[in-house]
């Protein structure tokens, strides 16, 4: 386990370095916008999204440039979403990855304007001729964001889904509520990382079903991770506001199986992650720890 946190570290460190190029602050006193985009890209984070597609796109040999341009724009979309979720109106916090949330850096009008330039910054970085020459693959991987970002099956129908069901009261399949909402809202952009992958490789099905199969199970590891942390996480070192999943009400994988229970599932789909990853041997290394990764990270 020492060894992918190390690749994740040193990862995130030179991505880090390629995200800088994307930030030129332009002159006028409009540029307030772009330090809030900087400011929130760069605000740390484990990078693990651009990670998979990078060890995604390494299993059928993509080059490196086009891995981290992907990687970047869903960087971008991701961190968008996490400034509109820490806003007042969502889900309320004050820190993120253990620094000020945006609008608490700066205010609420320009983090909203912050997230809404990076949402549309990810699709001019994907569509861009530096990310693939093909442009039958750009379109490609500009409708799977798209459709992975929307409100129909996608992250924001999952943020819908998630407000609504703070105020559900006994659901009639809790089980299936809380799948679908990890589903849209936390699993899409995972398996979109993935996905992009296969599509920049131009995966046969066998290899795209295998890698779907992954994505689907660590989607899921991911949320209850997420929701393990709340209740026992270290605060310092997750770098969000902890025990607030309790304090709302809200419906997560330790309030329908138990601590223990939601411990005992990530295990088990952990196993069944890394069991899809067979046909590619010693290639999906990465992939196979990062999978064993998620539900260690963070204590």
């Amino acid at each position: 386990m020492n060894d992918i946190r190390t690749e994740l570290k040193d990862f995130a460190s030179s991505f880090n370095g390629e995200l800088k190029q994307y930030f030129p602050l332009p002159q006028g006193p409009e540029k307030r916008v772009v330090e809030a985009m900087e400011y929130s890209v760069l605000n740390g984070g484990k990078r693990i999204r651009p990670f998979l597609v990078k060890e995604t796109a390494g299993l059928f040999d993509v080059p490196l440039n086009q891995a981290l341009r992907v990687g970047a724009a869903l960087e971008m979309l991701h961190v968008y979403s996490l400034i509109h979720d820490d806003l007042p109106a969502m889900d309320n916090d004050d820190w993120r990855r253990g620094k000020p949330t945006c609008h608490k850096q700066f205010d609420e009008a320009t983090a909203i304007l912050a997230g809404d330039a990076l949402l549309t910054y990810a699709f001019e970085i994907m569509s861009h001729k530096n990310t693939h020459p093909d442009a039958k693959i750009r379109c490609q991987l500009v409708q799977l964001l798209a459709q992975a970002a929307g409100g129909f099956r996608g992250m924001v129908a999952g943020q819908m889904l998630d407000l609504l069901a703070e105020n559900m009261q006994n659901p009639n399949n809790p089980e299936e509520l809380i799948r679908k909402i990890e589903e849209m809202k936390t699993g899409r952009l995972l398996r979109f990382a993935i996905e992009a992958g296969a599509v920049l490789g131009q995966a046969d099905m066998q290899a795209h079903n295998a890698l779907m199969l992954y994505a689907m199970k660590i989607g899921l590891t991911f949320q209850i991770s997420d929701d393990i942390l709340d209740v026992e996480g270290n605060q310092a070192l997750v770098g969000k506001t902890l025990h607030k999943d309790e304090a709302q009400n809200k419906l997560t994988f330790v309030s329908l199986y138990g601590l223990q229970g939601a411990k005992d599932l990530a295990k088990k789909l952990t196993n069944e992650a890394i069991a899809a990853l067979e046909m590619f041997g010693n290639k999906a290394a990465n992939l196979i720890n990062l999978a064993q990764f998620i539900i260690e990270r963070d204590r």
